[in-house]
C-alpha cells in the first residue's frame, strides 16, 4: 500500500488518501499494515494541506494586485 515518496499531484493525493481512509474503514488490517496506511495517510494530507495553502496565497496575491490596479 506504501507508495514512492515522489510527491504525487494534488488531485492523485486525494484519490490515494480517499482510498487509505475507505480502506481503513471497511477492513481489519494488521497492526503494522495499518500503521503504514495511517503514515502514508497522514503524508499525504500535509502535502495536500501544504498545495492548498500555497493556492490561497497565490489567490490573494492576486486579488490584492486586482483591487490595488488602476481603473481603465
Amino acid at each position: 500500500m506504501v507508495k514512492p515518496s515522489k510527491s504525487p499531484s494534488f488531485e492523485s493525493a486525494v484519490s490515494e488518501l480517499e482510498s487509505i481512509v475507505q480502506e481503513m474503514e471497511n477492513s481489519q488490517l494488521p497492526l503494522d499494515q495499518a500503521l503504514a496506511a495511517y503514515q502514508r495517510g497522514t503524508t499525504l494530507l500535509r502535502q495536500c494541506q501544504d498545495v492548498l495553502s500555497k493556492a490561497e496565497q497565490s489567490i490573494r496575491i492576486l486579488e490584492t494586485s486586482d483591487t490595488e490596479a488602476p481603473s481603465a
